[in-house]
């Protein structure tokens, strides 16, 4: 027995004439998720324009959910502008492809984060592109180095790892006089220790761009890898953000989405980071076996003079972050045994997520000159999660008498 179905309205499915209501609202913004994005004509296809947020004409230019939480950023960090890439690294790759060019040279921190290193010693030294390492502490070997090739100028507060924190206004006045472009990695500020673009809160100094790996506080969660690029300049912005649209740089809905869900708790969640790392900071400097603590807001850390000025008298703010110098008399061995004996903190890279992170590192071979600063030892940096003070500080009190015994 044959029986004939009706067959299904495939073009209904797609074509499908309803539109909800609009009016909706909720604590959430929507998440819009696109390549192709329709347009109503033909003439408005050749009049739309992305550059300006006026309209929408590609997913990878941008959708309701990217422009939603570009705009809250710029409100975070004081800027006008803001781009969205995959990753913090990937933030400040597309800022250096942007503006340099065979010939030209690049300026960096010799504490600047690894990878922004690598790239500048791989990819722009491959295009022609050279470098120069200054010391951060240092204003006068930043001026001794800026030349008529040098484009660019990288800043770090606190610089990575060590955590100097350098005397920012000044190395961006330095820039400044010398009408030198100066890019901040902003990522431990996170717009809420200083504000990049008005370092003096006087509208008078700040810096030229603000770079930030929205995959540590502003993320939350350990679970997004995202960028961001925030200008003031117009001019400037454009430049970047026709490099982005070349390099063909986007990022997941669902990513952004993820990131505009943690921005309403993450000046909370940064006060909580700050006030535990502080604590567990205050105990490692009564420890047998520590040489140093390395935390911006602490008397006596590189720096913290620069920190009191920039940050103590406004936000008092300093982030969730410190290292420890491990006393030299303890191997290499015995500090890997330390992390290892650690339960509560996990041994990875990144940092601002609800889990407190350690990892040991051999600060000798990152720096070109080993900072006067820092004393002999093994260094060890502590990133605190959102757990009790009391049980990290009691996981890492038992991992250090079990495996850096006390003579």
């Amino acid at each position: 027995m044959n029986e004939k179905h009706a067959a299904p309205d495939v073009t209904g499915l797609i074509h499908h004439p309803y539109v909800p209501p609009a009016g909706f609202a909720a604590p959430q913004p929507g998440v819009f998720k696109a390549s192709t994005v329709y347009f109503p004509s033909v003439a408005a296809m050749r009049q739309f324009e992305w550059k300006d947020k006026s309209a929408y004409t590609y997913g990878l230019h941008g959708t309701p959910t990217t422009y939603t939480l570009e705009e809250r950023l710029c409100a975070l960090e004081g800027g006008a502008q803001c781009l969205l890439v995959p990753s913090g690294l990937a933030a400040l790759a597309t800022v250096a492809l942007a503006l340099l060019k065979t010939g030209d040279e690049v300026l960096m921190p010799d504490n600047a984060y690894g990878p922004n290193k690598a790239l500048a010693e791989g990819e722009l030294r491959h295009y022609g592109i050279t470098h120069q390492y200054y010391d951060p502490m240092n204003p006068e070997d930043l001026s001794a180095r800026l030349n008529e090739r040098t484009r660019l100028v990288w800043l770090e507060a606190p610089g990575s790892v060590s955590m100097e924190f350098p005397d920012l206004p000044e190395l961006v006045r330095r820039c400044k006089a010398k009408g030198v472009l100066c890019a901040l990695d902003n990522t431990w500020g996170a717009g809420l220790a200083f504000q990049p673009f008005d370092l003096l809160r006087d509208g008078q100094l700040g810096v030229d761009i603000s770079a930030h790996a929205l995959t540590k506080y502003p993320s939350g969660g350990g679970d997004v890898l995202m960028g961001s690029i925030v200008t003031r300049d117009a001019a400037l912005h454009l430049k970047i953000k026709l490099c982005h649209m070349r390099l063909g740089l986007g990022v997941g809905a669902n990513d952004a989405e993820t990131v505009l869900r943690s921005l309403p708790s993450m000046a909370l969640r940064y006060v909580a980071h700050d006030q535990s790392a502080r604590a567990l900071a205050a105990w490692w400097q009564d420890q047998p076996q520590c040489a140093q603590v390395l935390h911006p807001a602490m008397a006596g850390a590189p720096g913290h003079a620069h920190w009191q000025r920039l940050c103590g008298q406004g936000s008092g703010l300093a982030a969730g972050l410190f290292s420890v110098m491990i006393d030299a008399r303890y191997s290499q061995a015995q500090v890997d045994a330390f992390c290892d004996g650690l339960k509560l903190f996990k041994i990875g890279y990144s940092w601002g997520g609800p889990v407190s992170l350690v990892m040991p590192y051999e600060i000798q071979r990152m720096r070109q000159h080993q900072p006067e600063h820092l004393q002999p030892g093994t260094l060890v940096r502590f990133s605190v999660g959102l757990e009790a003070v009391g049980d990290l500080r009691e996981d890492l009190q038992r991992s250090a008498a079990a495996h850096l015994p006390v003579a």
